[in-house]
């Protein structure tokens, strides 16, 4: 089975890999790739690439939301085999290196291993290698504020909360919002659908995670590609704010 991707507006396209979303931006044949999957959707992340008419060799730079190991699945693999650049926030590039590591532990998840969803979730983490380790070797912050020199113009948008440095991307010019996991519609071991967080307990800061959603919702868009969950098509604002309320 095939990557299942999605083209949401000109030059973007969202695609849904196993339980996790990643954005392909095109400018000819050159792309700006935003996240990576798991280590396990390589041979997805790779399809994906072909089905937009680009290649590993013709990725500008990775762009991290944040590197939990559902994200940063094969950045470092792109950056040794083609010397892609991956690009985070500053406060994440200690991240994607392991010099810590903000992410759910095995102990919480099996905590909450009896709420519904959940342990057919375990099994396919497993699967997909999201309990290994896969540091990017020389991550890089961002060259510059304001929009980068890459396909598709991104804007990075400092939403922290989920992790420290976690960053969604504002296309201005196309109305649209990456938000990572600071914005989901939809988990594997939710029951909600649309415009949601996380569970608690994936959020290194909860109340961080929630002031995040005022920095989204005051950015101007009317599509919003989450990392979990399908397309949301309506104004972000409203977006961001129903999850608010949903998670009051």
């Amino acid at each position: 089975m095939g990557a299942d991707v999605r083209q949401v507006a000109d030059g973007t396209y969202l695609v849904h890999g196993s339980n996790t979303n990643w954005v392909i931006l095109t400018d000819g044949d050159a792309v700006t790739l935003v996240d990576t999957g798991y280590p396990g959707d390589r041979r997805l992340l790779l399809d994906s690439l072909a089905a937009v008419g680009s290649s590993p060799e013709a990725v500008t730079a990775v762009l991290i939301t944040h590197a939990h190991n559902d994200h940063l699945g094969s950045a470092e693999y792109l950056r040794a085999a083609h010397g892609t650049p991956v690009l985070l926030h500053e406060a994440e590039v200690p991240h994607a290196r392991r010099d810590f590591l903000q992410q759910v532990s095995v102990g919480t998840v099996l905590r909450n291993a009896w709420r519904p969803g959940v342990l057919p979730w375990m099994v396919h983490v497993l699967r997909s290698g999201g309990t290994e380790q896969h540091p990017v070797t020389a991550p890089a912050p961002f060259p510059s504020d304001g929009a980068l020199d890459l396909p598709g113009r991104p804007v990075p948008v400092h939403t922290p909360g989920h992790t420290d440095g976690h960053c969604a991307y504002h296309l201005p010019d196309a109305g649209v919002v990456i938000s990572g996991d600071a914005l989901v519609s939809g988990h594997a071991i939710g029951r909600t659908r649309g415009p949601q967080l996380l569970p608690d307990m994936f959020h290194h800061d909860r109340a961080g995670t929630l002031a995040s959603l005022g920095v989204l919702a005051g950015l101007d868009g009317d599509v919003l590609l989450p990392g979990h969950g399908p397309v949301h098509r309506g104004p972000v604002k409203e977006a961001a704010l129903l999850a608010r309320e949903r998670a009051a």
